[in-house]
């Protein structure tokens, strides 16, 4: 078996983690600068590597983050799994704030984020039908249910823009799509860490009701705060009491999200563009050694 290397990636309220013998690296990719300088330590007894996804004093709106440098840089220093914590709206009656939504499916409406590794000169396609790893979840969900932390295992994710936060049409619109919760940075982030062979899971922090509550028509910046902090705590139990039930032998995702991009490249080697071969050093090193230029 290999060791877990538990990627952590911190949202809204969780800029920091109690890690053992912490340390800050700065990692270069060739997609440009990650939020910050990832934090390498230990949490019972396992690896982990902490990145705040806005950066210190939350510099980085949900738009303006490097997503394909955060999972490049996460990937490059050795990380094997990823569980992604996320400040998010509450679309149904019975997610009140303070809930943990173990995400399981997401809706995609951003529109302004490069999404992909790949590209022009360069294809492939992988699947998302399942985009988060069961393994990852099954710790979670034990761990929510041993701390007594309210949560619900399952959820449809819609991630939106911003950084605005939605019209009431709008969150009207998601809750007869089916949507339970409303967030701004779970994508690309799921579909970048899958074309990176890492399996995620996204814990959804609930800190309000969108706006579709008729007793919630307007979030507001200080209500979210005052939720974030108590959901940070939690958040900090949650990952002690996980970390353990996932390592530090690593076991593989029974879905084989290690192994996607053994049936997702489609352009032939010989025509791929080199200079995005060489960028892929890291999120694709595994398929590409050996591979023609």
């Amino acid at each position: 078996m290999t060791r877990t290397v538990l990627g952590i990636i911190g949202g809204s309220g969780l800029y920091d983690m109690r890690l053992a013998g912490s340390r800050e690296e700065h990692v270069a990719t060739p997609w440009g600068e990650p939020s910050g300088a990832l934090r390498l330590g230990a949490l019972a007894g396992v690896d982990v590597v902490f990145l705040a996804r806005h950066g210190n004093g939350h510099r980085l709106s949900p738009s303006d983050i490097n997503y394909r440098a955060n999972i490049d840089a996460l990937k490059r220093v050795g990380v094997t799994d990823i569980i992604s914590f996320s400040a998010c709206g509450s679309l149904r009656e019975d997610l009140s704030p303070g809930f943990f939504v173990l995400v399981d499916q997401f809706i995609d409406r951003t529109t302004s984020r490069a999404s992909s590794f790949f590209g022009a000169g360069f294809v492939a396609h992988v699947s998302m039908a399942h985009p988060v790893c069961p393994k990852l979840a099954d710790a979670l969900e034990t761990s929510a249910r041993a701390l007594s932390i309210p949560h619900r295992r399952g959820g449809v994710y819609l991630a939106m823009e911003g950084p605005q936060f939605s019209s009431f049409a709008e969150s009207t619109l998601y809750r007869t799509w089916g949507c339970d919760v409303i967030g701004m940075t779970n994508m690309p982030e799921a579909k970048l860490a899958r074309e990176a062979e890492l399996p995620y899971a996204s814990v959804a922090m609930v800190t309000d009701f969108d706006c579709w509550h008729p007793g919630h028509a307007h979030v507001e910046v200080a209500t979210v705060i005052q939720a974030l902090r108590q959901n940070a705590e939690n958040a900090a139990q949650l990952l002690e009491y996980a970390a353990p039930l996932l390592g530090p032998e690593r076991r593989p995702s029974p879905l084989g999200i290690e192994r996607t991009l053994d049936t997702a490249l489609i352009t032939a080697p010989e025509a791929r563009d080199p200079a995005l071969v060489a960028k892929l050093d890291a999120v694709a090193g595994r398929v590409l050694k050996g591979a023609a230029p």
